[in-house]
Protein backbone atom coordinates (compact mmCIF):
# COMPACT_ATOMS: atom_id res chain seq x y z
CA UNK A 1 0.00 0.00 0.00
CA UNK A 2 1.39 3.41 -0.97
CA UNK A 3 0.04 6.18 1.28
CA UNK A 4 0.46 9.72 -0.65
CA UNK A 5 -1.76 11.77 1.82
CA UNK A 6 -1.08 10.87 5.20
CA UNK A 7 -3.35 13.37 6.14
CA UNK A 8 -6.32 12.34 3.92
CA UNK A 9 -6.33 9.10 5.90
CA UNK A 10 -6.83 10.18 9.96
CA UNK A 11 -10.30 9.61 9.99
CA UNK A 12 -12.57 6.61 9.08
CA UNK A 13 -14.78 7.11 5.56
CA UNK A 14 -17.99 7.83 6.38
CA UNK A 15 -18.82 5.84 2.87
CA UNK A 16 -16.81 4.54 0.14
CA UNK A 17 -17.58 4.79 -3.56
CA UNK A 18 -16.15 2.23 -6.42
CA UNK A 19 -15.75 1.99 -9.79
CA UNK A 20 -16.63 -1.61 -10.75
CA UNK A 21 -14.72 -2.49 -14.53
CA UNK A 22 -11.39 -2.88 -14.04
CA UNK A 23 -11.25 -1.96 -10.43
CA UNK A 24 -12.97 -5.17 -9.17
CA UNK A 25 -11.45 -7.39 -11.76
CA UNK A 26 -9.46 -7.25 -14.71
CA UNK A 27 -11.42 -5.91 -17.82
CA UNK A 28 -9.19 -7.17 -20.69
CA UNK A 29 -8.89 -11.02 -20.14
CA UNK A 30 -12.88 -10.93 -19.94
CA UNK A 31 -13.68 -8.64 -22.84
CA UNK A 32 -11.00 -11.05 -25.09
CA UNK A 33 -13.21 -13.90 -24.14
CA UNK A 34 -16.30 -12.22 -25.52
CA UNK A 35 -14.88 -11.18 -28.79
CA UNK A 36 -13.35 -14.55 -29.49
CA UNK A 37 -17.22 -16.06 -28.95
CA UNK A 38 -18.33 -13.72 -30.99
CA UNK A 39 -16.21 -14.00 -33.90
CA UNK A 40 -16.69 -17.93 -33.76
CA UNK A 41 -20.23 -17.17 -34.49
CA UNK A 42 -20.20 -14.39 -37.21
CA UNK A 43 -17.55 -16.72 -38.78
CA UNK A 44 -20.68 -19.42 -39.00
CA UNK A 45 -23.44 -17.25 -39.65
CA UNK A 46 -22.14 -14.67 -41.89
CA UNK A 47 -18.52 -16.45 -43.01
CA UNK A 48 -16.72 -13.64 -42.06
CA UNK A 49 -13.24 -14.27 -41.28
CA UNK A 50 -11.96 -12.52 -37.59
CA UNK A 51 -9.78 -9.58 -39.59
CA UNK A 52 -12.84 -8.63 -41.28
CA UNK A 53 -14.87 -8.84 -38.30
CA UNK A 54 -12.25 -6.86 -36.16
CA UNK A 55 -12.52 -4.57 -38.73
CA UNK A 56 -15.63 -3.66 -39.13
CA UNK A 57 -16.51 -3.79 -35.50
CA UNK A 58 -13.24 -1.62 -34.40
CA UNK A 59 -15.29 0.76 -36.90
CA UNK A 60 -18.64 0.75 -35.79
CA UNK A 61 -17.45 1.49 -32.08
CA UNK A 62 -15.54 4.69 -33.15
CA UNK A 63 -18.25 5.19 -35.18
CA UNK A 64 -21.04 4.84 -32.53
CA UNK A 65 -18.71 7.19 -29.88
CA UNK A 66 -18.26 9.94 -32.04
CA UNK A 67 -22.53 9.79 -32.48
CA UNK A 68 -23.35 9.10 -29.08
CA UNK A 69 -20.73 10.81 -27.18
CA UNK A 70 -20.08 10.18 -23.54
CA UNK A 71 -23.03 8.09 -22.77
CA UNK A 72 -23.84 4.96 -21.52
CA UNK A 73 -25.77 3.79 -24.89
CA UNK A 74 -22.16 4.39 -26.48
CA UNK A 75 -20.83 1.70 -24.87
CA UNK A 76 -23.66 -0.46 -25.93
CA UNK A 77 -22.42 -3.94 -27.30
CA UNK A 78 -25.58 -4.51 -28.76
CA UNK A 79 -25.14 -1.14 -30.71
CA UNK A 80 -21.83 -2.35 -32.12
CA UNK A 81 -22.70 -5.48 -33.01
CA UNK A 82 -25.96 -4.48 -35.23
CA UNK A 83 -23.31 -1.36 -36.86
CA UNK A 84 -21.10 -4.13 -37.13
CA UNK A 85 -23.21 -6.37 -38.91
CA UNK A 86 -23.96 -3.30 -41.32
CA UNK A 87 -20.30 -2.09 -41.82
CA UNK A 88 -20.15 -6.06 -43.23
CA UNK A 89 -22.45 -5.07 -46.09
CA UNK A 90 -25.30 -6.96 -44.48
CA UNK A 91 -28.69 -5.77 -43.20
CA UNK A 92 -29.63 -5.20 -40.05
CA UNK A 93 -30.58 -8.93 -38.66
CA UNK A 94 -31.64 -8.04 -35.26
CA UNK A 95 -31.67 -11.94 -34.43
CA UNK A 96 -27.94 -11.93 -35.45
CA UNK A 97 -27.24 -9.07 -33.22
CA UNK A 98 -28.98 -10.16 -30.01
CA UNK A 99 -26.94 -13.44 -30.18
CA UNK A 100 -23.72 -11.91 -30.57
CA UNK A 101 -24.41 -9.42 -27.51
CA UNK A 102 -25.53 -12.71 -25.62
CA UNK A 103 -22.82 -14.83 -26.60
CA UNK A 104 -20.27 -11.74 -25.69
CA UNK A 105 -21.55 -11.38 -22.15
CA UNK A 106 -22.15 -15.04 -21.64
CA UNK A 107 -18.25 -15.66 -22.46
CA UNK A 108 -17.18 -12.50 -20.50
CA UNK A 109 -19.13 -13.27 -17.36
CA UNK A 110 -17.67 -16.99 -18.01
CA UNK A 111 -13.97 -15.75 -18.12
CA UNK A 112 -14.66 -12.60 -15.62
CA UNK A 113 -12.79 -12.87 -12.49
CA UNK A 114 -12.79 -10.96 -9.34
CA UNK A 115 -9.41 -9.95 -7.77
CA UNK A 116 -8.56 -11.93 -4.73
CA UNK A 117 -10.33 -10.30 -1.26
CA UNK A 118 -12.42 -8.14 -3.59
CA UNK A 119 -15.98 -9.02 -1.68
CA UNK A 120 -14.01 -9.43 1.48
CA UNK A 121 -13.30 -6.02 1.36
CA UNK A 122 -17.07 -5.04 0.97
CA UNK A 123 -17.82 -7.17 3.91
CA UNK A 124 -15.61 -5.31 6.21
CA UNK A 125 -17.44 -1.94 5.10
CA UNK A 126 -20.56 -3.82 6.02
CA UNK A 127 -19.72 -5.36 9.24
CA UNK A 128 -18.07 -1.78 9.66
CA UNK A 129 -21.90 -0.11 9.39
CA UNK A 130 -20.19 2.00 6.10
CA UNK A 131 -22.19 2.50 3.29
CA UNK A 132 -20.97 1.08 -0.32
CA UNK A 133 -22.28 2.57 -3.65
CA UNK A 134 -21.10 1.60 -6.66
CA UNK A 135 -20.51 4.06 -9.39
CA UNK A 136 -19.93 3.06 -12.83
CA UNK A 137 -20.65 4.02 -16.26
CA UNK A 138 -22.31 1.52 -18.83
CA UNK A 139 -25.82 0.64 -19.09
CA UNK A 140 -27.66 -0.24 -15.77
CA UNK A 141 -28.75 -3.47 -17.27
CA UNK A 142 -25.15 -4.93 -18.00
CA UNK A 143 -24.03 -3.93 -14.91
CA UNK A 144 -26.50 -4.87 -12.73
CA UNK A 145 -25.64 -8.21 -14.24
CA UNK A 146 -22.00 -7.74 -13.59
CA UNK A 147 -22.64 -6.81 -9.85
CA UNK A 148 -25.53 -10.39 -9.58
CA UNK A 149 -22.70 -12.60 -11.60
CA UNK A 150 -19.85 -11.29 -8.77
CA UNK A 151 -22.26 -11.84 -5.75
CA UNK A 152 -21.53 -8.31 -4.83
CA UNK A 153 -25.46 -7.18 -4.87
CA UNK A 154 -25.61 -8.24 -1.41
CA UNK A 155 -22.65 -6.35 -0.54
CA UNK A 156 -23.51 -2.79 -1.68
CA UNK A 157 -26.00 -1.15 -0.63
CA UNK A 158 -26.69 1.79 -3.58
CA UNK A 159 -25.47 1.42 -7.63
CA UNK A 160 -25.52 4.68 -9.91
CA UNK A 161 -25.04 4.04 -13.31
CA UNK A 162 -23.82 6.38 -16.65
CA UNK A 163 -27.46 5.83 -17.90
CA UNK A 164 -29.59 7.29 -15.34
CA UNK A 165 -27.42 10.00 -14.38
CA UNK A 166 -27.73 10.64 -18.76
CA UNK A 167 -23.64 11.64 -18.49
CA UNK A 168 -20.48 9.48 -17.90
CA UNK A 169 -17.80 10.23 -15.38
CA UNK A 170 -15.75 12.17 -14.27
CA UNK A 171 -19.13 14.26 -14.31
CA UNK A 172 -20.02 15.75 -11.02
CA UNK A 173 -23.31 14.56 -11.16
CA UNK A 174 -22.49 10.48 -11.07
CA UNK A 175 -20.76 11.34 -7.18
CA UNK A 176 -23.14 13.70 -6.35
CA UNK A 177 -26.27 11.28 -7.21
CA UNK A 178 -24.31 8.92 -5.07
CA UNK A 179 -24.23 10.78 -1.97
CA UNK A 180 -28.07 11.78 -2.81
CA UNK A 181 -29.14 8.32 -2.84
CA UNK A 182 -27.39 8.15 1.07
CA UNK A 183 -29.28 10.97 2.02
CA UNK A 184 -26.50 13.15 2.06
CA UNK A 185 -22.95 12.56 3.67
CA UNK A 186 -21.34 14.39 6.39
CA UNK A 187 -17.71 13.42 6.53
CA UNK A 188 -15.10 11.73 4.70
CA UNK A 189 -15.86 10.09 1.28
CA UNK A 190 -13.45 7.25 0.07
CA UNK A 191 -13.07 6.98 -3.76
CA UNK A 192 -12.03 3.71 -4.76
CA UNK A 193 -11.23 3.17 -8.66
CA UNK A 194 -8.76 2.69 -11.34
CA UNK A 195 -8.94 5.61 -14.10
CA UNK A 196 -7.20 8.72 -13.04
CA UNK A 197 -9.54 11.12 -14.62
CA UNK A 198 -13.06 9.54 -14.46
CA UNK A 199 -12.51 8.05 -10.76
CA UNK A 200 -9.76 10.26 -9.55
CA UNK A 201 -9.51 13.60 -10.63
CA UNK A 202 -13.41 12.90 -11.16
CA UNK A 203 -14.64 12.30 -7.57
CA UNK A 204 -11.94 14.87 -5.96
CA UNK A 205 -13.45 17.67 -8.03
CA UNK A 206 -17.17 16.93 -7.17
CA UNK A 207 -17.02 16.11 -3.80
CA UNK A 208 -13.89 16.14 -2.54
CA UNK A 209 -13.45 12.69 -2.00
CA UNK A 210 -10.26 10.98 -0.55
CA UNK A 211 -8.79 8.69 -3.82
CA UNK A 212 -7.63 5.68 -4.04
CA UNK A 213 -6.27 3.83 -7.04
CA UNK A 214 -6.34 0.07 -7.63
CA UNK A 215 -3.06 -0.32 -9.52
CA UNK A 216 -2.45 -3.47 -12.18
CA UNK A 217 -1.03 -4.19 -15.49
CA UNK A 218 -2.52 -1.18 -17.64
CA UNK A 219 -3.27 1.21 -15.29
CA UNK A 220 -1.96 5.03 -15.62
CA UNK A 221 -1.32 6.41 -11.77
CA UNK A 222 -0.24 10.09 -11.26
CA UNK A 223 2.38 11.40 -9.36
CA UNK A 224 1.31 15.02 -8.87
CA UNK A 225 -1.87 16.88 -10.59
CA UNK A 226 -5.34 16.47 -9.97
CA UNK A 227 -5.36 12.91 -11.01
CA UNK A 228 -2.89 11.96 -8.42
CA UNK A 229 -4.20 9.27 -5.88
CA UNK A 230 -4.07 10.02 -2.45
CA UNK A 231 -3.11 6.40 -2.12
CA UNK A 232 -2.60 3.69 -4.38
CA UNK A 233 -2.79 -0.68 -3.53
CA UNK A 234 -2.50 -3.32 -5.59
CA UNK A 235 -4.49 -6.00 -4.29
CA UNK A 236 -7.67 -5.38 -1.68
CA UNK A 237 -5.72 -7.31 0.92
CA UNK A 238 -3.41 -4.01 1.55
CA UNK A 239 -7.19 -2.00 0.95
CA UNK A 240 -8.69 -4.08 3.98
CA UNK A 241 -5.64 -3.52 5.96
CA UNK A 242 -5.83 0.46 5.40
CA UNK A 243 -9.49 0.37 6.18
CA UNK A 244 -8.92 -1.77 9.56
CA UNK A 245 -6.00 0.93 10.56
CA UNK A 246 -8.63 3.75 10.11
CA UNK A 247 -11.00 2.47 11.90
CA UNK A 248 -9.08 1.96 14.98
CA UNK A 249 -7.80 5.03 15.31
Amino acid sequence: MEIRNKAAFRSPPSCVLLDLDNTFYAYDPAHRAGMAAVETLVANALNLGARDFNNCFDDARTELKARLGKTAASHHRLLYFQRTIERAGFSSQPLLALQMNQAYWRAFLNAATLFSEALEFLDDLRIGGIPAVIVTDLTAETQFRKIIHFGMDRLVDWIVTSEEVGCEKPSARNFELALAKLGGVEGTVWMVGEEPVSDIGGARAAVDAVTIQKRHAGVKVYDSGENAPDAVFDSFGELRRLLRDVTRG
